[in-house]
């Protein structure tokens, strides 16, 4: 799938905003120990990063937690969130340390096609890269098994044409207004299941 940036500058897929907070104070302790402990390799950071979100991060829905996180800071802190919170946080991580990460969709059903949702991932683009890839850091469960690849995509769910599954092409450099709406205005993950938005 070709990827189409939304900002044509690269620099927008480095900013910080209300969400991606990269400036908080927490976002940029985990970033400093997280790149000492790879030596600050950008590749090596940017993997460590991903599976710190992934697997230390747990989605709420796994988990059974009813608290809704969107902003990367509080992500990391109260270490829950689903999909749309934990790619805060990784691309809160990645920017911190000047690699260069996109917020994505993709649109998602059950298997009979019902229920449709927008499910959040990342991309992001190292240094020296002329190519974004995408990773998912949802986190992984029986069924579900992402990974850290540049070369070829190990997302959390694979989209199914047939059932009316879209993987968006658009690399958003802020969360999606109506996601991020949907974040912001629910008291509980019950809350949020029904404002999450169908469709991009």
């Amino acid at each position: 799938m070709k990827m189409i940036q939304e900002q044509p500058d690269l620099a927008a897929y480095l900013a910080a905003d209300d969400a991606v907070d990269h400036g908080h104070p927490l976002v940029a302790e985990t970033a400093d120990a997280l790149w000492t402990a790879t030596g600050g390799d950008p590749y090596a950071y940017a993997a460590v990063a991903y599976e710190f979100v992934r697997d230390t991060v747990t989605h709420s829905a796994d988990a059974g937690d009813d608290r809704v996180t969107w902003r990367a800071s509080d992500v990391l802190d109260a270490r829950t969130g689903i999909c749309h919170a934990k790619s805060h946080a990784l691309t809160a991580l990645l920017r911190a340390r000047g690699i260069p990460a996109a917020l994505c969709y993709q649109r998602l059903t059950e298997d009979d096609g019902s229920q449709p949702l927008i499910h959040g991932l990342v991309a992001l683009r190292l240094p020296g890269s002329a190519h974004w890839a995408r990773v998912d850091p949802r986190g992984n469960k029986p069924g579900v098994d992402a990974r850290f690849t540049l070369d070829h995509e190990r997302l959390a769910f694979t989209v199914r044409p047939e059932l009316g599954e879209v993987d968006y092409p658009e690399l958003y450099a802020a969360p999606h207004p109506a996601a991020l709406t949907a974040l912001r205005e629910s008291a509980d993950r019950s809350e949020l299941w029904r404002r999450l938005p169908t469709a991009l």
